[in-house]
C-alpha cells in the first residue's frame, strides 16, 4: 500500500499545493503494471537539459532510472567491474573489451561489437566531448569474436574507469538517426524508457528480456520538481515513492526512517575568475578565502548535515585526507570596495542560501557583492562563459569516473570543459597531466593531491563544504539504491510492497 497522506504545516502546503498539482497525474493512471505489483513514482530534482540524451549530464538520469548501460561499472571503491563487457585486457595504448553475449536493446536487435563502436565513437567526436573524455583522444574498432578495441593517443591508466562513464552508454542503432541522440526505446537495462514530456516527465517500462534478469516493479514514472520543499511535499503526502536530492530545509519535516542521509564525493565550492575582474588579482583571490567562514555556513544554512572542506576531495575520498600537505597561498590584499557578481542557481536548494552567507561574509570584508541567481539551465553557459566574477557550484568530484583526476583536469586545466574559473596556469597543467597518466594506485594517488595541491595554491576555487545526500524514500518501498556518485536509484530489485 502507498504511505498514507500526512498533514503538512499550513504555509509549506499551501506552498508546496500549487506546485504539485497535476505533477503525478499521470502515475495515479498507471499505478498498476501488467506484469503486477506498483510502478515506482520517482520525484527528481533536475529536469532534462539536453532532451535526455546520453552525451550531457542527462545521461546520468538514464543510469539512475536502469535504461542505458556501459561497457563497465564500479564498484562502491571504484574499481572497475563488469557489466556490457565481461573481461578487458591491455596492451599499451589499446584495450579489447570481450562483449555479453545474449544482451538485446530494448528495440529488439542485438547488442554487437558495431553498435559500441557507433554509441563510443559518437561519443568521442561530439562536440563538446563528455567530460569523462577531456584531454582524451579515443578510437574504436571492432576486434575478433565479439570484442572491442579502444585505443588512446597516450597510455591511460583509466580507460576501464572512463568507460563506466553514463556518457558513454552503448545504445541501439535507431538512437543515433536523428540530429540528436535520442534514448527512447534504445537502451539495455531492466527497464526501457518509452516516454519523455519535455521537462515534465518521463515514464519507463519493465523489459522483460533485460539479460540480467526480470526487474521487480513493472515501470518507473518520472516527475520532475525543481523545487526542494515540492519534491519533500510528494514524500510526505504519498504522492511520490522516491524523492531525490531532499531539501536540507525539508529533512526535519520528514520523519527519520523516510530519509537516508549519505556522504557523498560532492564539494561545495566558490569558483573564482582568474581571467577578467577584480578576482584576476591573486591577492583578491586570497582576501575572498580568507573572508569565507564555512563552518558557520555549514551549521546555519546545511543544519550540520555537511562536513567543513580541507581540500577539493571530501570525507567519501578518505585517502586525501593522509596525504595533503599544506599549501602556500598567496597573501591577502584590501578588497577596497571592490564590486563582485557572483552566480549561483535555484536546483539545489540551498546554494541560494549559501549565495546569501556569502554576500554578507566578503561585505564584511569589504567587497561590495552582487548575486545572480537563476535555474541551472539558464545560468551554466554564462557561467561556463566566464559571465560572472565568482559562481558558487555543487560538484561531484569522482561522478564520471570514480577517480578524482578526471574532475580535476575538467574543471582546472587549460582546455578543461568545465573551467569555470578560466584557469590558464601551466604548473597546475602540468600536475593535471601527471595526475591522469599516473598508473592505478598509491603513486596515482599522491599525484592527484599533488593537483588538488597546486589548483588550491592558485585561489582559483574556494572549497567550502563537502555535501551529504539526503534521499526519501516511502517506507513501502524496498532496494533503492543510496549511491554517493548518483548513478544508481532504481534498480533490478526495487519495488513497491
Amino acid at each position: 500500500m502507498r504511505v498514507s497522506a500526512r498533514l503538512l504545516p499550513v504555509p509549506a502546503a499551501l506552498a508546496a499545493s500549487a506546485l504539485l498539482t497535476g505533477c503525478f497525474a499521470s502515475t495515479e493512471a498507471t499505478g498498476t503494471g501488467a506484469g503486477g505489483g506498483e510502478r515506482i513514482r520517482v520525484a527528481m530534482m533536475q529536469p532534462p537539459r539536453s532532451g535526455l540524451s546520453p552525451l550531457s549530464d542527462d545521461a546520468f538520469k538514464l543510469s539512475r532510472w536502469s535504461t542505458a548501460e556501459t561497457l563497465v561499472k564500479l564498484n562502491a571503491d571504484g574499481d572497475a567491474q563488469p557489466s556490457l563487457a565481461t573481461e578487458w585486457k591491455q596492451s599499451g595504448r589499446s584495450w579489447t573489451f570481450t562483449l555479453r553475449k545474449g544482451v538485446t536493446f530494448h528495440d529488439g536487435t542485438e547488442l554487437t561489437a558495431e553498435a559500441v563502436v557507433r554509441s563510443l565513437t559518437e561519443a568521442a567526436t561530439a562536440s563538446p566531448k563528455p567530460r569523462i573524455l577531456d584531454g582524451v583522444e579515443l578510437t574504436v574498432k571492432e576486434g575478433g569474436a565479439g570484442t572491442v578495441v579502444v585505443t588512446t593517443a597516450e597510455v591511460d591508466p583509466l580507460v576501464p574507469q572512463r568507460l563506466s562513464s553514463p556518457q558513454l552508454s552503448v545504445l541501439a542503432a535507431k538512437a543515433y538517426r536523428g540530429k540528436t541522440v535520442n534514448p527512447v526505446g534504445a537502451g539495455t537495462g531492466p527497464f526501457e524508457l518509452t516516454e519523455v514530456n519535455g521537462t515534465s516527465s518521463a515514464a519507463l517500462d519493465r523489459y522483460d528480456d533485460y539479460w540480467g534478469g526480470k526487474a521487480k516493479a513493472p515501470g518507473i514514472d518520472v516527475t520532475f520538481v525543481p523545487d526542494g520543499t515540492a519534491r519533500a511535499a510528494a514524500l510526505r503526502s504519498g504522492e511520490a515513492d522516491i524523492v531525490e536530492a531532499v531539501p536540507v530545509s525539508q529533512a526535519a519535516l520528514l520523519e527519520k526512517d523516510l530519509i537516508t542521509e549519505v556522504p557523498m564525493p560532492r564539494t561545495n565550492t566558490l569558483y573564482l575568475n582568474t581571467e577578467k575582474g577584480p578576482f584576476k588579482d591573486p591577492a583578491l583571490r586570497a582576501a575572498a578565502r580568507e573572508a569565507i567562514d564555512a563552518e558557520s555556513i555549514v551549521k546555519g544554512v546545511y543544519e550540520g548535515r555537511a562536513d567543513v572542506a580541507e581540500g577539493l576531495l571530501g570525507p567519501a575520498l578518505p585517502w586525501a585526507a593522509g596525504l595533503r600537505e599544506p599549501v602556500r597561498r598567496a597573501k591577502a590584499g584590501d578588497p577596497s570596495g571592490k564590486s563582485i557578481t557572483i552566480g549561483t542557481f535555484t536546483d539545489r536548494a540551498e546554494l541560494p542560501e549559501v549565495a546569501a552567507a556569502l554576500q554578507q561574509q566578503l561585505k564584511k570584508a569589504g567587497f561590495e557583492v552582487k548575486l545572480e541567481v537563476r535555474e541551472y539551465a539558464n545560468i551554466e553557459s554564462d557561467a561556463l562563459a566566464g559571465a560572472f566574477d565568482a559562481f558558487i557550484l555543487s560538484r561531484a568530484t569522482v561522478l564520471d569516473s570514480g577517480d578524482p583526476a578526471a574532475y580535476l583536469y575538467s574543471d582546472f586545466a587549460s582546455d578543461g570543459s568545465f573551467n569555470i574559473s578560466q584557469l590558464a596556469d601551466p604548473a597546475v597543467d602540468k600536475a593535471l597531466h601527471k595526475a591522469g597518466t599516473t598508473p592505478t594506485g598509491d603513486a596515482r594517488r599522491r599525484a592527484v593531491v599533488d593537483a588538488e595541491a597546486a589548483v588550491l595554491a592558485t585561489d582559483a576555487a574556494v572549497p567550502m563544504l563537502h555535501e551529504r545526500v539526503i534521499q526519501g524514500d516511502a517506507a513501502d518501498v524496498v532496494g533503492t539504491a543510496h549511491d554517493p556518485r548518483e548513478r544508481e536509484l532504481v534498480t533490478l530489485d526495487t519495488h513497491v510492497k
